[in-house]
């Protein structure tokens, strides 16, 4: 598999429905747990881009641009964006659609950093 065909293999997409528990006082979804569920899809994505053991050493920038109301859909998509030595970075994208229409638009969007490592928990290349 060629590396345009590796990174497009391994964008990852997540559905979430919006439930009361994960909203905050304006009943609008909790910013830690967008965050949660980011770095999590960023993981899936970078570990299934390089089938190694990764960890998050950072989240470069996370931008907030539309709260997401209760009872919405959310899906997540992570997609890699750069490839290092032994890090890569990951682009996470967060859409709300409404439940009962055909409304879709973006509304968070963060890039994640992760390092590959072995055993001995030290870097190694992200690809062979």
């Amino acid at each position: 598999m060629d590396l345009e065909q590796r990174t497009k293999s391994a964008e990852t997409r997540i559905f979430k429905a919006v439930f009361p528990n994960t909203t905050n006082h304006y009943d609008t979804l909790f910013g830690g747990t967008a965050m949660h569920l980011m770095d999590e899809v960023a993981f899936i994505t970078a570990t299934r881009f390089t089938r190694k053991t990764m960890v998050t050493v950072s989240s470069d920038r996370i931008d907030f641009n539309k709260p997401i109301p209760a009872g919405t859909i959310i899906e997540l998509v992570g997609k890699i964006q750069h490839i290092g030595n032994s890090s890569l970075k990951v682009l996470v994208e967060i859409y709300v659609e409404e439940m009962y229409s055909f409304e879709r638009e973006k509304a968070i969007t963060g890039t994640f950093t992760f390092v590959a490592i072995d055993k001995d928990k030290k870097p190694v290349k992200v690809i062979d």
